[in-house]
Parts: C-alpha cells; structure tokens; sequence
C-alpha cells in the first residue's frame, strides 16, 4: 500500500469503499524535480515541526573519487542517464542514481536531491 491512502481493490480484486475521505496527515506532496541551474531550495514543513530542504535547482555536486577517498565540490555540466525516466535526461532532472556529467567526469548520483536538499556523487570509470 502506498502512503497516499489505501487501495480501492480488495487483495481478491472486488471494490472496497472507503467508509471516510483522506487525512491532513495522509496527504501527498510533488516531487521537486531538481534540474541543472543555479541552486534554488525550498523548505517544507513537515509533520511534527520537522523540515525538509526541497532542492529545485542546482549546478554543483559534492563528488566523491573511490580512488583517493577524497571529495571536491564540481560543476554540473548535464544528466547523462537517469533510469528512473528517459524523459529525465532530456529535461536535465537529477534524482538518486543518476549519472550526471561533471567538471571532474561521469558521476553516479547517491543522494535524494529533491529530499536531502544537497547532490552527493561518486565518480565512476568510464
């Protein structure tokens, strides 16, 4: 089940009516879609106070070399693949996994840009 709400099928596939709509605390949000430009954040409250940093935009990544141990800030030049969606290369969008082109070379994205508010990669072998 997804967090959105409970599903409209019963697990033997007849309708299940809901006996009440959805909750304040139950409720989606959009993705924030992080794109190559300049570095634009957004902070959400969350439930219990709590934050997140949405990223919209950015252009540098914290790219780690396996190699040396060692991690130095580089330029985005664009998204190379991203297997979440082919649309996403086109549209230049970084999520978690994706391969990004930087100053220093190809780099695989390992953290959650439009959640953690930062992108953390690591160099890969071409």
């Amino acid at each position: 089940m997804k967090c959105q709400g409970n599903s409209k099928r019963k697990l033997t596939g007849g309708r299940l009516i809901s006996n009440r709509g959805k909750r304040k605390y139950e409720l989606g949000r959009d993705a924030g879609e992080p794109h190559v430009d300049v570095t634009r954040k957004k902070l959400i409250r969350t439930r219990g106070g709590n934050t997140k940093v949405r990223l919209l935009r950015c252009n540098v990544a914290c790219v780690a070399d396996p190699k040396t141990g060692k991690s130095k800030i580089a330029k985005i030049v664009s998204v190379d693949d991203n297997a979440a969606n082919l649309n996403y290369i086109r549209r230049n969008i970084i999520t978690k996994g994706a391969i990004i082109k930087t100053d220093l070379g190809a780099a695989r994205v390992t953290s959650r840009p439009g959640q953690d508010g930062v992108v953390n990669a690591t160099l890969i072998a071409v």
